[in-house]
């Protein structure tokens, strides 16, 4: 389903920070309808589930569906709701929100629950009387249900925030699940009373873990559908958007800001845009405004190789399996939003899923977050990583060795020795390709031909870069450039008519640096 968008032939607020549907409306603010796929989800089913990363639109389509079912028509005026709902009918509403506030012990996420429910009673004008938090949700469904004639419609937001709080202490986490399960399932005891359920949420926990009483959730998250029911499509940009996009690179923006895709249509972070928009600039506004360490030190741990995350391949099923007990980078970093799905290979009954970063955003500043921890050290590689794109625009070879064996020699032996990220086989290509990812290049990493695989090419300045990485203790010196010339790596760039650089370097894990650098141009 493509996005209906509201013409916009003046220049009007941007909604910064701004999740409530009224006020968006009332004052004017640009908006991308998206009470389309609001109607489409009643229409279609019961309950839903969607998980989408951080700062992506979901609360602000969930208060965009509170006001639909409550029957608010004069805020749809011109949206694709309008005459595609019947406003007679008005539903009482339940919203719980889990976003403010951070919750460490039980004792306090059973305050927060008691907080919501109270809300909720206020807002209705209820009372309940059972003692515990699941009766008094129960409770209140069934009051609501009775006082207005309609089934209930519950709407969870942020359902998973208390546990994600806790994700580094895997007993407390357990203690937030327990609870928040016990909650959730009152949703399903109450089939009879309810119309409409969504839950929504950054992480997708696995329905054995988190919702074995709320199994019968439909959930949407990877529906292509559905891949643009949060985020600005290009259309949107081009269309809604279009009073701010004067002085701007179009290409530059999709490049930078695109590329986030739940197998369907591909979007835009909207608090991306609206801050490019505000600020004029091009900066990583949705990474710097919170990427978890935890994530980090997933990636670290792990010993990730670096290069491997343009090109992580992963099942449904690995995809949807994060839970307390089992976290996997890959879900992870899915969920997350720092990888998404680039395609899709089906067999009966499975989905194989091979992602990718969304955008350049996402791979530079990713990468130079990983350079300050796989450096130990998070002031020494920003300035390098800039000096590195002048000496690449140069081909001043000699330089880009002098500061990769700067670089190296610069990390305090101590790390080294104290660090295992620092023993894995993978870490001093992984160095290397993060470099080169930070400055924002088109990068293909260990591409595969029939002669072999190719550690790194790099796109840039008109010129191809091949680069083979070895270490010496594992392979005899002067061999990266040579297994370049007799794999015949360049042959496949011969007939792009650029300059193609076959550049072999060589790592020492005993001196820690780098020992042998060889550059050969064909022209």
């Amino acid at each position: 389903m493509q996005t209906t968008s509201v013409p916009s032939p003046k220049r009007r607020k941007l909604p910064i920070g701004i999740q409530t549907f009224r006020e968006i409306r009332e004052d004017d603010c640009y908006y991308v309808d998206k009470t389309g796929f609001a109607v489409d989800l009643f229409e279609r089913g019961k309950y839903y589930f969607l998980s989408r990363p951080r700062r992506f639109g979901k609360s602000l389509f969930l208060d965009t569906l509170k006001d639909l079912f409550e029957g608010h028509q004069e805020l749809f005026t011109g949206l694709a709701a309008e005459t595609r709902w019947d406003w007679r009918v008005k539903y009482p509403v339940l919203r719980l929100s889990f976003g403010a506030g951070v919750v460490h012990t039980r004792a306090a996420l059973d305050a927060k629950i008691c907080e919501q429910l109270d809300i909720n009673q206020q807002a209705l004008g209820l009372q309940t009387t059972q003692p515990t938090l699941a009766g008094r949700f129960s409770e209140l469904i069934r009051l609501a249900n009775a006082q207005v004639g309609q089934r209930v419609v519950v709407l969870v937001d942020e359902y998973d925030k208390p546990i994600l709080d806790n994700i580094t202490d895997s007993a407390v986490a357990l203690e937030m699940r327990d609870g928040l399960r016990n909650l959730y399932s009152v949703i399903k005891d109450s089939d009879a009373h309810i119309k409409f359920a969504m839950l929504t949420g950054v992480s997708k926990f696995s329905k054995v873990s988190l919702f074995s009483g709320l199994n019968n959730l439909n959930d949407i998250t990877v529906d292509k559908r559905f891949s643009a029911i949060c985020g600005y499509t290009d259309a949107d940009v081009d269309t809604v958007f279009a009073p701010e996009l004067a002085g701007f690179d179009r290409d530059e923006i999709r490049r930078w800001y695109n590329g986030y895709n739940w197998t369907g249509e591909s979007v835009y972070n909207p608090f991306d845009l609206l801050l490019l928009f505000d600020s004029q600039a091009l900066r990583p506004f949705w990474f710097e405004s919170g990427t978890p360490d935890f994530l980090i030190q997933v990636l670290t741990q792990r010993h990730t190789f670096t290069p491997d995350l343009a090109r992580v391949v992963a099942s449904d099923t690995l995809l949807s399996s994060f839970d307390v007990e089992r976290i996997t980078p890959e879900a992870l970093l899915f969920q997350a939003g720092y990888l998404t799905i680039a395609s899709i290979w089906r067999r009966p009954g499975h989905q194989e899923f091979t992602l990718k970063y969304p955008n350049l955003e996402v791979q530079t500043s990713l990468n130079d977050s990983l350079l300050q921890t796989l450096c130990g050290n998070p002031l020494l590689p920003s300035p390098q990583v800039g000096k590195l794109y002048r000496l690449l625009l140069a081909n001043d070879f000699a330089g880009m060795q002098a500061l990769f064996t700067a670089f190296f020699a610069s990390i305090p032996f101590e790390w080294f020795t104290n660090n295992p990220i620092a023993q894995y086989e993978g870490y001093y290509a992984s160095v290397f390709y993060s470099y080169f990812a930070a400055l924002g290049l088109e990068l293909e990493a260990e591409k595969s031909s029939n002669a072999g695989r190719l550690d790194l090419t790099v796109k840039a300045n008109g010129q191809i870069y091949l680069f083979e990485f070895k270490v010496v203790e594992l392979t005899p010196e002067g061999r990266a450039l040579q297994q370049i010339k007799d794999k015949g790596y360049a042959k496949p760039y011969l007939a792009l008519g650029q300059p193609i650089h076959q550049i072999g370097v060589e790592f020492s894990k005993t001196s820690r640096s780098v020992v042998g650098f060889e550059v050969e141009t064909l022209q």
